[in-house]
Parts: C-alpha cells; sequence; structure tokens
C-alpha cells in the first residue's frame, strides 16, 4: 500500500469514527504493517490536507479526530439551538482548583476557596466526567484524591495537562473555561462569565507563583503529611484561590 493509499484509509476511518481513534486502532487498520512513526508522519500530512478547511485534525488525550474549527462554532450553533448547562462560579472555581492542584481531596478545595464546598458541586463534575477519584489520602477518614479525566482533556481539546495555559496565556485559559460554560439567556443561577474566568485565573496563577516564590526561600522542614499518590501522565501545578470574604455564604 503506498502512502496515498494509507492516507485514504486513515483519512476515512477518522471521519467515520464517533470517538477519538488511538495509533493502536490505526495499527489495526494496517494488520501492524505501518509502525507508530510512519502513522505520525501520515496524520501530519492529512492536518497539512486540512489546513484551509472547515474541519481540522486533532490530536487529544484519547486519541486523534476531525472536529470543526473554533471559529465556525457561531454558524453550527445556529442548527442546534439547544444550549448545554451553564455552571456557577462555584463549580468553576473548583474545577480551576482539581485541573491545576490535582490530585486534591474536598479539604483541600475547601481550605483554598475558605467556603464549605456543596457536595452536588462534586456530582456535578463527576456527571459531566471531568472529575473523578483516584485515590484516597492516608489520613484521618481516607478522604478521596480527585482529579480530571481524559474526557476533560478531550473537551477542551488537549492531549495532555502539560498543556493547560499558564500565566503567560490567561486570556487562552479563560476562553478554554468560558468555552465549557457557554453563555445563554437564562439567570436562573449565577454563571461565571469570561471577564470572571479570566480574572479568577488571574488570581489563582498570581497566587501560584507567590506560594512558589515562599517555597524557594523557606528553609527545610519536616513534613508530616506527604503527598505519595502519583498519577502517570499528569502535571500537578500549585495554585490558590484567595479566601473568601468575611461573611460569604457557603455554596
Amino acid at each position: 500500500m503506498n502512502t496515498a493509499q494509507a492516507k485514504r484509509v486513515l483519512e476515512t476511518a477518522l471521519l467515520c469514527s464517533t470517538q477519538p481513534v488511538t495509533v493502536r486502532d490505526m495499527r489495526v487498520l494496517f494488520d501492524d504493517a505501518l509502525g507508530a512513526d510512519t502513522l505520525k508522519g501520515l496524520l501530519e500530512e492529512l492536518q497539512l490536507d486540512w489546513a484551509d478547511r472547515g474541519l481540522e485534525l486533532v490530536s487529544v488525550a484519547t486519541g486523534w479526530r476531525f472536529q470543526s474549527r473554533p471559529e465556525l462554532r457561531i454558524y453550527l450553533d445556529k442548527l442546534n439551538p439547544e444550549k448545554p448547562p451553564k455552571y456557577t462560579r462555584a463549580v468553576m472555581e473548583t474545577l480551576a482548583i482539581i485541573a491545576y492542584r490535582q490530585p486534591v481531596t474536598r479539604g483541600d478545595m475547601e481550605d483554598i476557596r475558605g467556603v464549605t464546598i456543596n457536595t452536588q458541586i462534586i456530582k456535578q463534575l463527576e456527571d459531566r466526567g471531568w472529575v473523578e477519584v483516584i485515590g484516597h489520602r492516608e489520613s484521618v477518614g481516607r478522604p478521596g484524591l480527585y482529579a480530571t479525566t481524559r474526557h476533560f482533556l478531550d473537551d477542551l481539546g488537549l492531549s495532555s495537562l502539560d498543556q493547560l495555559p499558564l500565566l503567560s496565556s490567561v486570556d487562552g485559559q479563560a476562553a478554554m473555561l468560558a468555552s465549557l460554560n457557554p453563555p445563554e439567556e437564562d439567570a436562573t443561577q449565577a454563571s461565571l462569565s469570561l471577564e470572571d474566568s479570566t480574572e479568577v485565573l488571574e488570581t489563582v496563577q498570581a497566587e501560584t507563583i507567590d506560594a512558589q516564590a515562599s517555597e524557594l526561600a523557606m528553609p527545610e522542614v519536616e513534613i508530616s503529611e506527604p503527598e505519595t499518590i502519583e498519577v502517570a501522565g499528569q502535571t500537578n501545578i500549585a495554585q490558590e484561590i484567595p479566601d473568601a470574604a468575611e461573611g460569604q455564604h457557603h455554596d
């Protein structure tokens, strides 16, 4: 099979699949006759072939997929006017804490936010498939350790946590989280706007840098409860969200 035929097979499989296609599955298409490096080269060629079209070929956490380009979303939304649910500021802040400081317990999240986290908040994120319990901390009560899922990365169009935007790209970070919480004509609950997302995430990242600077300046101390659980393929990025103002109601 020549290169043109191989690209045609790959293109057809990717366009017809309802889920991202892994490299392992791609090798099955060719009875393992093509290696991973060869497939990567073909995928890169396909990306160039589709560079000027309405669809783009991207690599996400669970494989490769074709998806519409972001700038065309406003047109596609006209075909599907039903809006996904909006999420409150509390939900989005909790998601940001888990994404940037995982794995964390519910107690860790409450310490960072300064308020009690309603059980429904965690349930919303679990029901959406964005977070899950990956283990338990060896402390009193063995609280669950929460982390984001591969589905969360797929929804953001990312292949790993390393691609989450840092301080130098706050606008991109706000836009990504806002894409999970699109605007709609529903005022039944307070929602996190794009501007609010930017403000929250700027604060989070500023606190992260301050915390890292403090750690560098502090002498070595004995840590009573070291973190022992590591999650393969995930990068833990420490972050803080300032304490809520005195008198703030619990979420």
